[in-house]
């Protein structure tokens, strides 16, 4: 996760004391770029459903290109002075995982991206899933498997976000990001959701398919901290007025090759945000 990653997401006054806390409507600007960064981080499936057979462990990895936001939304005012902004983005964001198989198709999964400063952005985040797996002798030649999840996801990214280096300036006081020193901001994606998923496996081959759907409840906020050359203090909390849910959709395809190596594509979709294209790999041990 780069620098860039929630630039332009709102605007330092860099000028006075900012208030403490500001609460913003879901359908407000704030809010929906709140939500848009998000769903990139939310916890998905691994690959296609499966039953993990018990002790059996999963190392693996995803990758995801992050599009850019429409420009519409990027015009904030809420909370802070009213600007526009062309947000620079991390173009993607990854993560390892890894998982563990249990008895009655149950599975466990984690994935943590330590406090390593990667481009200026420092992400603490803390990712799990449980899951159960059923393998049913319908359809296609190795049958249906319906998986039912629930997942979560905590944490932090810390970075100069509201205003990094290149938008800082010592003109005008009452202009946004008067200062001389990047802002140290702080993002809470915290989140947790269920989803429900079927797989099936045509002929022999190594691929099956999937799709699911599922909700995810979200409590983002952000929080500011931009120091202005007179020493005054922004460290606005910007938040939600209240926890949303939202829609998601998901499908794939996932190919396990000598029962060893899988690899997958995803396209995962909240409607209502933005729709997003993964990539992931896994090594079994047995």
């Amino acid at each position: 996760m780069r620098r860039g990653l929630l630039l332009g997401l709102l605007v330092c006054t860099g000028f006075g004391e900012a208030a403490a806390q500001c609460k913003v409507k879901s359908d407000s600007n704030e809010g929906k770029l709140l939500a848009f960064y998000t769903a990139p981080i939310v916890f998905t499936m691994a690959g296609a459903p499966e039953v993990i057979p018990p002790a059996s462990i999963r190392i693996g990895g995803e990758g995801e290109y992050i599009p850019k936001p429409n420009p519409a939304i990027e015009q904030t005012g809420a909370c802070f002075t009213q600007k526009s902004e062309h947000t620079s983005l991390s173009q993607v964001f990854g993560r390892p995982r890894i998982t563990v198989g249990g008895p009655f198709g149950l599975a466990l999964e984690a994935a943590y991206l330590p406090p390593v400063t990667i481009a200026r952005a420092t992400p603490n985040l803390l990712s799990f899933s449980v899951s159960q797996a059923h393998r049913y002798a319908i359809g296609p030649a190795r049958g249906t498997t319906l998986m039912l999840r629930i997942h979560g996801t905590f944490g932090n990214v810390k970075g100069a976000i509201t205003c990094p280096r290149s938008e800082l300036q010592q003109t005008s006081p009452s202009s946004p990001c008067y200062g001389t020193s990047p802002s140290k901001d702080t993002f809470h994606p915290n989140m947790f959701g269920g989803d429900i998923a079927a797989g099936f496996a045509p002929g022999d081959g190594p691929f099956s398919f999937y799709g699911g759907v599922g909700a995810n409840r979200i409590d983002p906020h952000f929080q500011v901290g931009f120091t202005s050359i007179g020493g005054s203090v922004d460290n606005t909390q910007v938040e939600l007025e209240n926890p949303i849910t939202r829609l998601a959709l998901s499908g794939g395809v996932t190919g396990v090759f000598r029962r060893i190596l899988d690899l997958g594509a995803q396209v995962y979709s909240v409607p209502a945000d933005v729709t997003l294209f993964r990539l992931m790999g896994g090594i079994r041990v047995r």
